[in-house]
């Protein structure tokens, strides 16, 4: 039979996976916290529970325990991107970010994306399959091992669109801040999406309080549909009043993500139309200048103009970022790691 992943279920499933076993109520606290806060990788570790308990739970389920493939640390600035190894075999990319405020992990919430976003590695190989929360979570848990560092922000801003993989990514986030586990708080915690409005207003449904990003990255439609198919389907119109929506439902300003391109989308009158689109809902404006792909011809916004854009939006009122850059020598843009290992090439950047 098919086992089921353990590390897939919440605190109140395992106490009853647990009590069907015939074991006492606090052996399911025992095993949460092996799964959850020491993140053992095997049912052997969890010293405290009895040989026979091991035994069953190995029988049983699934640990689900990703393996590292490759780590590639930037000389420039410390930043690492793991290629992590699925048990069906598929790959996918967990990147480490090392900021003031703490330490980052942008994690995968599928294997390849299906959403066509003309500017990103992710969807140059279509969508194989969603992740599992297991998954999910083993990616910052294996990232958490290998430095050694805690984490304390999390960004599901990886490979896929994390809407298009609904269910589990709620999961995800109720594990992942859970007072039993983790316990990161949901204020630490971003989701990214390229604008799945049906999908925003379910989000906001649930009442998270984490922040909820979108690829906005044009502020008409025309241009947007240029870069991203899924345009084709969702206005800008309709977004702007899902994201009104998940401001009201959960007091949560929205973060609009801006990839600049050179030439494309950087123009006064697109910070002017930005300004437009941000000032009613009091969104933060996170500018990206893009990271540059192969498979595509599209260039970076120089530095001057990146600036000059900022300056546009702030001075209209608007609270605008630019996005630091890390991880540029090694293959930071997502995708590019897992499509150049599959693809048989070589990387830059030092590897472990």
């Amino acid at each position: 039979m098919d086992k089921r992943s353990i590390k897939s279920l919440n605190y109140t499933e395992l106490l009853a996976e647990v009590e069907k076993l015939g074991e006492k109520k606090f052996r399911a606290d025992q095993l949460y916290d092996w799964i959850h806060c020491k993140q053992a990788r095997s049912f052997a570790e969890m010293s405290n529970l009895s040989n026979k308990f091991r035994e069953t739970l190995s029988e049983r389920y699934s640990l689900t325990v990703l393996r590292c493939e490759r780590v590639q640390e930037s000389a420039i600035d410390g930043t690492r991107k793991y290629l992590f190894a699925l048990e069906d075999g598929n790959l996918v990319e967990s990147v480490f970010m090392r900021y003031k405020h703490g330490n980052s992990v942008c994690i995968s919430s599928q294997v390849g994306c299906r959403m066509g976003c003309r500017f990103c590695a992710s969807t140059l190989d279509g969508l194989e399959r969603g992740l599992t929360p297991a998954e999910m979570l083993d990616q910052i848990y294996a990232i958490t091992r290998d430095t050694g560092e805690r984490v304390s922000n999390v960004v599901v801003m990886g490979t896929g669109e994390p809407l298009d993989n609904y269910d589990n990514v709620v999961r995800f986030l109720h594990l992942l801040t859970d007072e039993h586990g983790l316990h990161i708080s949901q204020r630490n915690v971003t989701v990214s999406t390229c604008g799945l409005a049906e999908r925003i207003r379910q989000l906001a449904k649930e009442h998270f309080q984490i922040t909820l990003a979108l690829s906005l990255h044009a502020v008409t439609d025309e241009k947007r549909r240029k870069l991203m198919p899924i345009a084709e389907k969702y206005s800008i119109a309709e977004l702007m009043d899902a994201c009104g929506e998940y401001f009201r439902e959960t007091g949560r300003r929205v973060t609009f993500e801006y990839s600049l391109v050179g030439g494309v989308n950087d123009t006064e009158e697109d910070a002017a139309g930005l300004a437009k689109l941000a000032g009613p809902l009091g969104a933060h404006i996170n500018l990206i200048p893009v990271n540059p792909i192969r498979e595509r011809d599209y260039v970076q916004t120089s530095r001057e103009r990146v600036l000059a854009f900022q300056n546009k939006l702030e001075k209209t009122g608007i609270n605008a970022t630019i996005r630091r850059e890390l991880g540029r020598d090694i293959d930071g843009a997502c995708g590019q790691l897992r499509r150049r290992v599959i693809r048989g090439g070589q990387s830059a950047g030092k590897e472990d």
